[in-house]
Order: structure tokens, then C-alpha cells, then sequence
């Protein structure tokens, strides 16, 4: 039994919290994964997890190979994704991060579309609203929506993205169109505790300087969706993302304000690590989904 193998066990008990889980994920006996493990700790001549009937933790040790050996094996399995490129065989498994805002819109259809075109690549989707680690939590890349400030990561743009801060028309009726950002400090606010600003909206004045518009209002939810329903349903003003946002802008049920005042420059970013070798299963993912979105917004 080759070290390659005892890593790529360990890697996937550790990534799926267990052995159990690990072996429910990819087809293996646990009793297989834990005699895997067990040789690798004979090997290392150290003890990588502490386990019990009812605990699972890594040690202090089990964090550093966890790490290390994850970056080497995903060398490895890059280099070899490359050879296979040239031959026109892409395969393999796509660990990806994304929102859950992303995946609930409409434009969620883009990973539904390509897992439909690349039956032979697995696309295994975590949707998380937190910006995870991805070389420390062994994602091959993430889904951002965001103005991108993270310089250590390579990132392509998907398509722009702009806040929009929405209203009924009833709620203008009966609280009139806020001329600007600090009139919505003495106006219901619908709070999206999932955004970064939570009850301090962001705002741009002319010359690009940003501020900060204190906010209250009946309801919070860490759901954009939900927010645009308490909108909808005339409870105050809301921050959505612009697609998010769309379909009852266009239907007239929502009506947006301020919109000289909002951050510009975000956009919908496919994020990876700098990688020496660039998987061609993640280049083939990224580029569709440029395709994808490119036809969308001409469309």
C-alpha cells in the first residue's frame, strides 16, 4: 500500500469529519479507512487524530500534515489533470464554495447547467455565506460575491454586481422617497444579516469616498430572499443584490432609491489559489461559467 493512498484517505476522514461519513462519501468500508490511517500513523510514527466511539479531533500534528498533505496531493492530482488535458480527458472531483445567495437566484441554473454538460466531473457544492479558507478547508475554488480585495487569490469575473436598495411603492407612499443615504436612518430598514454591513448600509459619495448609513427596522433575516419578501410585503427598505432584486423590480412591485449613492465596481468572481499547475477541471468549470454568463447578459 502506497503513501499517495494513506494520505487520500486521511485527507477525505478528516474532510468529511469522520469515518463513517468518509466512507458513506466515496464507496469504501470504514474498517478500509481506518486501517489506511492506522498505517500512516505507523509510518509518520506520530498520532494524527484523536478518536473515540463519540469525539473525532486531529492533534496538533494531524493539523500541519492535514495542511500540507492536502497542498501535495492536490499538486499532484493537478499535474496529472494537465497531462490529461492535452489528451482531451477531463474528469474528476470539483470541491466548490459558494453562497447561498448565488445558488437560490437564477443564477444558481449555471451549476445545474454544468454538471449537465460534464457528466464525467463530479461538482460538489458547499454553500456557505462566510468567505472560507480555500487552501486551508481544500476547496478547489469559490463563487464571490463581492467589490474583490483578496490579492493572494487568482479571480476571474463572472458578470458586474450592484446593490440595490428596494421599497414598495406603497412603503414610498407612505414614507416618501428618501432624497439621501441618512434619510433611511429615521425609515424602516429591513436588515440582511447576511452582508457584511449588516444594520450600517454602505454608501459612495461623488468622489468615491465611502460612509456608513446606521439603519433599524422590523425584521432581520440572514436571507436575501426573505428580505425581498418583507419588502415585497411593504415592511420598509431593503438591500438586494441586484439579481436577486430583478424580478420584482420588473414587475413593479419593488421600486429602488438612491442609486447614485451605492458602491460601484462588484462583481461575481470565480476565485482559486494560485496553483503552479491549474487543474483542467477547474479551467474548464471557470470558463463555462464565463460562457454562461456572457450569454446570459447579452441575452
Amino acid at each position: 500500500m502506497d503513501t499517495l493512498t494513506r494520505m487520500r484517505a486521511f485527507i477525505e476522514v478528516v474532510e468529511a469529519e469522520g469515518f463513517s461519513a468518509a466512507a458513506r462519501k466515496i464507496g469504501r468500508s470504514k474498517a478500509l479507512l481506518s486501517k489506511y490511517v492506522r498505517e500512516l500513523e505507523d509510518e509518520l510514527g506520530a498520532l494524527l487524530l484523536n478518536r473515540t466511539t463519540r469525539q473525532f479531533s486531529l492533534t496538533e500534528t494531524g493539523h500541519t500534515y492535514f495542511k500540507r498533505a492536502t497542498e501535495i496531493v492536490r499538486e499532484i492530482d493537478s499535474l496529472a489533470d494537465t497531462v490529461r488535458d492535452s489528451s482531451g480527458d477531463v474528469k474528476g472531483r470539483i470541491k466548490l464554495s459558494a453562497p447561498r445567495t448565488f445558488s437560490d437566484a437564477p443564477i444558481g441554473q449555471s451549476l445545474i447547467d454544468f454538471a449537465k454538460a460534464y457528466p464525467d466531473i463530479v461538482l460538489d457544492i458547499h454553500l456557505d455565506d462566510r468567505f472560507v479558507d480555500l487552501v486551508e478547508e481544500g476547496f478547489d475554488l469559490a463563487v464571490r460575491i463581492t467589490r474583490l480585495e483578496d490579492s493572494s487569490m487568482i479571480a476571474r469575473r463572472l458578470t458586474p454586481f450592484a446593490l440595490k436598495i428596494c421599497a414598495s411603492p406603497q412603503t414610498l407612499e407612505k414614507y416618501g422617497k428618501p432624497e439621501k443615504p441618512q434619510d433611511l436612518a429615521k425609515m424602516p430598514c429591513i436588515i440582511d444579516t447576511n452582508g457584511r454591513w449588516l444594520s450600517n448600509w454602505p454608501f459612495m459619495r461623488e468622489n468615491g469616498e465611502m460612509f456608513s448609513v446606521a439603519v433599524s427596522g422590523p425584521i432581520e433575516a440572514n436571507s436575501p430572499l426573505t428580505t425581498r419578501a418583507a419588502a415585497i410585503a411593504n415592511l420598509g427598505f431593503a438591500p438586494l443584490p441586484d439579481f436577486i432584486a430583478a424580478p420584482a423590480l420588473e414587475s413593479g412591485e419593488l421600486v429602488s432609491v438612491l442609486d447614485q449613492w451605492l458602491p460601484r465596481g462588484g462583481g461575481i468572481f470565480a476565485v482559486y489559489p494560485h496553483r503552479r499547475y491549474l487543474p483542467a477541471k477547474v479551467r474548464v468549470f471557470v470558463d463555462f461559467l464565463v460562457q454562461w454568463f456572457k450569454l446570459r447578459d447579452a441575452a
